[in-house]
């Protein structure tokens, strides 16, 4: 099993590559190994050596501090809970940007309807 500090810090690399539009391969180039790599780091699978989060940190252009913000906040969340910072979850990025691509008259009516859902769910 995957220690919970690898996993955040995977979390955090896959965050940044998406924000700054790069590739798995993109990345693992930059840094000198297999895309499949980086796969396993940001899965949490395998856990990334100090040296190796240096140049990841270089590659996309972060302190690596960066890869351990939120880390405190994490180990509270329990699983079905919202992610405390909301813009680091891919699938939440994925959807926003979905929503804004949907004309506003439209996009307006399924904020409604999301509203509803939620209601009647709690």
């Amino acid at each position: 099993m995957s220690h919970p500090v690898d996993v955040h810090v995977g979390k955090r690399i896959r965050h940044r590559r998406w924000m700054i539009g790069t590739t798995q391969q993109q990345l693992a180039e930059k840094v000198g190994i297999k895309f499949q790599q980086i796969q396993k780091y940001e899965t949490g699978m395998n856990r990334v050596s100090a040296s190796r989060l240096w140049d990841i940190a270089h590659a996309l252009g972060v302190d690596i501090s960066f890869f351990f913000e939120g880390l405190e906040n994490a180990a509270a969340q329990t699983e079905g809970d919202m992610p405390n910072d909301i813009l680091s979850d891919k699938e939440a990025l994925e959807l926003l940007r979905s929503y804004y691509a949907i004309p506003e008259a439209q996009r307006r009516r399924l904020f409604d309807l999301a509203r509803v859902l939620s209601d009647s769910a709690a």
